[in-house]
């Protein structure tokens, strides 16, 4: 048995809570931009993914217009800064509604680091950096979904092994339904198999 909701019978809030309650868990790009007046503002999203490798394009979408996309929409540049689980209380907290003008870098307490690229600053403690530069933008009802290309990726080498980033050692955030926030728990490898094996039954079919 399943329960049926209806996206037009529903109230936006009820139907938004019960998507992110279910697309889970979802990376968070920790995003610093720097406005035209100057002020450092930064910021976690959680809808973020990969959106293009060469050029290599990454995306996140402002769900209304926050400090992050007009800052954006007025520099042409930003910062998406890796989310690690030691730095889960500073995340939250820069997901205080601070009034425009207010830097949570300096309202936090977070320190930052130049960046290579582009003007808006890095998180020196986060271990990636991925510097970008706006493509372009595309307006979805109460949202707008930002891409950038990356222009300059800086890691930290302490959580490299063998010329890679290695997935324990970055430890890495995700946001679920509510209040509720997922680490990393167990991790799972398997390779994927080729055509030609499966088609020579060489492969180990999986069960069910």
């Amino acid at each position: 048995m399943r329960i049926d909701f209806d996206p037009v019978q529903c109230d936006r809030d009820t139907f938004y809570r019960l998507m992110t309650a279910t697309v889970v868990p979802r990376p968070i790009a920790w995003v610093s931009t720097t406005s035209a007046e100057g002020t450092d503002n930064l910021a976690p999203h959680s809808f973020f993914t990969i959106s293009c490798v060469s050029p290599p394009v990454v995306q996140f979408t402002s769900v209304g217009r926050k400090d992050s996309l007009r800052n954006i929409e007025d520099t042409g540049a930003f910062v998406v800064n890796f989310a690690p689980e030691p730095l889960f209380e500073q995340i939250n907290a820069t997901a205080t509604d601070f009034p425009r003008g207010v830097s949570e870098f300096d309202a936090v307490g977070i320190a930052r680091e130049a960046s290579l690229r582009v003007k808006p600053p890095r998180v020196a403690a986060s271990p990636v950096a991925l510097e970008c530069e706006l493509h372009s933008t595309v307006r979805l009802g109460d949202s707008t979904v930002v891409f950038g290309r990356v222009v300059h990726a800086a890691i930290s080498d302490d959580v490299m092994v063998g010329g890679h980033p290695e997935v324990t050692k970055l430890a890495p955030l995700t946001r679920l339904g509510k209040d509720e926030w997922g680490m990393l728990g167990g991790v799972r490898e398997i390779s994927r198999i080729p055509y030609a094996q499966w088609r020579d039954g060489e492969a180990q079919r999986p069960e069910g």
